[in-house]
């Protein structure tokens, strides 16, 4: 019989309808703005004694809360705005201190018979909820010099461990090195050893003050995994401070050969930022040259300078943990503890070295503004980047120590404060500048949301009222396809856990002309049928059979520009192509599936004899 589905194609549909409202429900319980309080050393519990001093400071400061919830690891407090959470957040770190990391977050309100299955609303993106988006650009120059240096000095070392006897190596180009040995054989023994050790250069057989020499050129395969890792590195790094700093849904994404793109919702301190994500600091603990050989280093608090031996006991490399304290004297300090390789060669160098002194080594990579060139009739930027190395401690060792220990000699406790935090987060690979900042106020995320919506109602509502004119009885089975695809689409965003950018809510909209797009074909074709003499049922199978093969392929051909889209597309790039790819696959499913089952359902298997279309 035409027209008529199976029982269990209607169980089908009416299944997939019942779990898009469900998934899609939690959008109709948005997040409470909110903030979030952990302690900076791992194991120390927040409990109601915190949650009471919490609640006087904000008291104080006259700031209005609710909800606030106590666990062994956090306490959040629940606030009625987003201008209120940055309050919130201001007063519980001057009141709190550094022993505390204040976080901004989102307190779900979904139902927990929402919650029981994973239902969850979907993240609103930098452009709706308002924040801080930064271009970080990694300096490969820098790095690819800084990996040459550690491989020089390491092929010096082994090269004497090995009793091959050479007169120079040295770094000679962006990319080289030259090994110069006392004669050949020594210049085969070091091939060789080279050819085993290391295999990132290309080697090459020459001549240097008229003896045998080995030019070393990393390979093309060599530099991009160096440039791969140093991007990882760097992600990572940034990804644990941005957690450090406590921002709710950030976004840490490589974009082409070397830049990172940080997105973080709700902050509005840009300065405070910027500090923390592009500092590149890191320790070096070693002893005080007893023979006049080393190196010679600035007192950052004097115009001192002391000569350290160049074996470094451990870096910041080797720190697993570190906080803010304060040492004998009640001054700021940092306890640091060590992984077991770090604590292992700090225990045997303080127990062969007592009573002589070991100096703590700050260094920090720095950038500054050095004017700007012109380029595709822009002004860009332009930095230089360097390195400061500075003496913050000169203690003797008293006794022996190895994984714990403190570090002093900082200027003040946001100082040790700031230390801790990048200790903790790991150093980066490579240093980085900002090439691009933006900001987005929370009114301005607010407004967005708004003009999105009605853009969204104004378009569904314009689309419905022409179909119902046009298509009369038809038109009502589009319109109800065209709700179940918005809430289909927000339903499957909401489970893949997608966020939802502005450029996303234009997808939904065009989104909602190309469904109604397909019901049009659909119901062109059944007038033509009619129009040709065709009884109504033939018309009816006619026109959804015949008009299929039109739709799927003008969806499959906007699918795969979707899929590229997102693929080579930055984030509010990508945010529409999810958007547009969700709502193609939904639409096939509402337009052709559902309005199919509403006609079958009313005009299926009947004697009609004229058409309300």
């Amino acid at each position: 019989m035409l027209n008529k589905y199976p029982l269990w194609k209607y169980l089908l549909v009416v299944a997939v309808l019942i779990i898009g409202v469900y998934y899609s429900l939690p959008n109709l319980y948005p997040n409470d703005s909110a903030v979030q309080i952990r302690a900076t050393q791992a194991g120390f519990i927040v409990n109601d004694v915190t949650l009471n001093k919490a609640e006087q400071i904000l008291t104080d400061a006259e700031i209005q809360y609710f909800g606030a919830e106590v666990n062994e690891q956090s306490l959040l407090i629940r606030l009625y705005s987003s201008s209120d959470q940055l309050k919130a957040k201001a007063a519980l770190q001057a009141g709190l201190g550094s022993d505390y990391i204040i976080a901004l977050n989102l307190a779900p309100t979904t139902p927990q018979w929402l919650l029981a299955l994973g239902g969850k609303p979907m993240a609103l993106g930098l452009d709706l909820s308002g924040g801080v988006h930064f271009l970080m650009e990694v300096d490969m120059d820098r790095y690819i010099a800084s990996r040459l240096d550690s491989f020089e000095a390491d092929i010096k070392r082994n090269l004497r461990d090995e009793k091959i006897r050479y007169r120079a190596v040295n770094v000679t180009g962006d990319d080289s090195i030259q090994v110069i040995l006392a004669n050949e054989d020594y210049r085969d023994d070091a091939e060789r050893w080279i050819k085993r050790n290391i295999t990132d250069f290309a080697i090459a057989n020459t001549t240097a003050r008229n003896l045998p020499a080995l030019e070393l050129t990393l390979t093309d395969e060599a530099i991009t995994a160096m440039e791969d890792y140093a991007i990882k590195q760097n992600q990572t790094t940034l990804s644990n401070r941005v957690n450090e700093i406590g921002v709710a849904e950030p976004l840490v994404q490589r974009q082409g050969r070397n830049r990172i793109v940080v997105e973080l919702p709700g902050v509005q301190d840009t300065v405070s930022a910027k500090r923390i994500l592009g500092k590149s600091a890191n320790l070096e603990y070693r002893l005080q040259s007893q023979d006049g050989t080393g190196e010679l280093f600035p007192f950052r608090d004097s115009n001192r300078t002391v000569m350290l031996s160049n074996d470094i006991i451990v870096t910041g490399d080797n720190v697993t943990n570190a906080s803010t304290t304060f040492d004998e004297a009640g001054r700021p300090a940092v306890s640091v503890t060590l992984d077991s390789a770090g604590g292992a060669r700090m225990g045997e160098t303080t127990k062969n070295n007592l009573q002589q002194p070991m100096a703590v080594l700050f260094i920090e990579q720095k950038s500054e503004l050095t004017g700007y060139v012109e380029e595709n009739g822009e002004q860009v930027p332009q930095y230089r980047n360097y390195e400061v190395k500075e003496v913050i401690s000169l203690a003797t060792i008293q006794g022996v120590f190895s994984s714990n220990f403190q570090t002093t000699g900082l200027d003040s406790a946001e100082e040790a404060s700031e230390l801790a935090l990048l200790l903790r987060s790991g150093a980066l690979a490579a240093p980085m500048t900002f090439v691009e900042e933006r900001t987005v106020g929370p009114s301005m995320g607010a407004e967005n949301i708004s003009k999105g919506i009605n853009s969204v109602a104004i378009g569904f509502a314009l689309v419905i009222l022409f179909m119902v004119i046009y298509y009369k009885v038809f038109g009502l089975f589009a319109s109800a396809a065209l709700t179940a695809n918005l809430v289909l689409m927000i339903a499957v965003m909401s489970i893949l856990g997608a966020t939802l950018t502005l450029p996303g809510i234009a997808g939904m909209v065009l989104t909602v002309g190309m469904a109604v797009d397909a019901n049009v074909l659909i119901f062109s074709r059944i007038k033509e049928e009619l129009a040709a003499g065709k009884p109504v049922q033939s018309a009816i199978d006619a026109g959804y059979g015949r008009a299929f093969y039109t739709i799927m392929d003008a969806n499959i051909t906007t699918f795969i520009v979707a899929v590229i889209l997102y693929a080579i597309g930055t984030g509010s790039v990508k945010g529409f192509a999810v958007t547009l790819s969700v709502g193609i696959l939904t639409s096939m499913f509402t337009a052709i599936v559902l309005t199919r089952a509403l006609t079958n359902l009313v005009y299926g298997g009947r004697a009609v004899k004229k058409l309300p279309i």
